[in-house]
This record gives C-alpha cells, structure tokens and sequence, in this order.
C-alpha cells in the first residue's frame, strides 16, 4: 500500500493543485467522505463545498463548486467549477455576494426560475466565507 497520493485539481481554466497528499476530505452530492492512500477505486459528484487535503499534517483548505472525484490506484483526479484555496479567497467580495443572494432570495418564492440561481450562488458565498476564515487561522 502507498504512503501518498498524489491529487490534482483541475478546472476549466487551469490546474489547481498537483500535489502528493496524504489524506483528502471532500463534500460530495450524498455528504463529506474521505480517503486516504490505498483506497478502492471510486468515482462520485461533488457540490459546493470544502475540499481540505494534508500533507505532513499541514492541511490546506479550498472552497469548490461542482464537479467529480476519481480514486483511482492512489491518485485522486477532481474536475471542478472553481477552486480556490483559502488563502486567495476576497472574503469581503464573498461576503456581499453573500448579502446579494440573500436579498434577492427574500424577493423570490420557490417557484420562481431565478430562485435555484440564487440559492446556489448563497450556498457559494457562505462556503467562501467559511473555508476563508479557516485559512486566516493558519
């Protein structure tokens, strides 16, 4: 069994991260899982959410939006949206688009087409924030 993994991170822009790792947590569509090296194969959808990999115990933290995890032979491939680490997130800039989804969530019902829009675009903002906060506590 290996001792690292190696996890890339690759959005539509660019790769991430290609890093050896030595465990990854990650939010997928049916709750947060782990991994460690020599893990089954396996591939699943992810939502927004944290992705937090460490690597001789220091653990760096990224806010994700939509994608898919492949293990496979001790090597993890995420194809996502957007990643961003911790420490590049604008926490004030996700902080009002935080308070803009809100807003325009009080104005909509459930029905409405916009609706689905805007509660993804809060459930962005809150991620941001969230993993932000965890990167200042470094």
């Amino acid at each position: 069994m290996a001792e690292k993994m190696i996890l890339e991170i690759v959005t539509p822009y660019k790769k991430v991260v290609d890093t050896e790792v030595d465990e990854v947590t990650a939010t997928g569509k049916l709750g947060e899982f782990g991994v460690l090296p020599g893990h089954a194969p396996f591939l699943t959808s992810l939502k927004i959410g944290e992705l937090v990999y460490k690597n001789n115990g220091v653990a760096e933290h990224m806010s994700l939006n939509w994608g898919y995890f492949e293990v496979r032979e001790d090597k993890i491939i995420v194809l996502v949206e957007t990643a961003e680490l911790a420490e590049d997130i604008d926490v004030e800039r996700a902080k009002a688009a935080l308070g803009r989804a809100e807003e325009a969530l009080k104005k909509l019902t459930s029905e409405d087409k916009q609706f689905k829009i805007y509660e993804a675009a809060l459930e962005r903002a809150i991620i941001r924030v969230q993993v932000a906060g965890k990167g200042m506590r470094k």
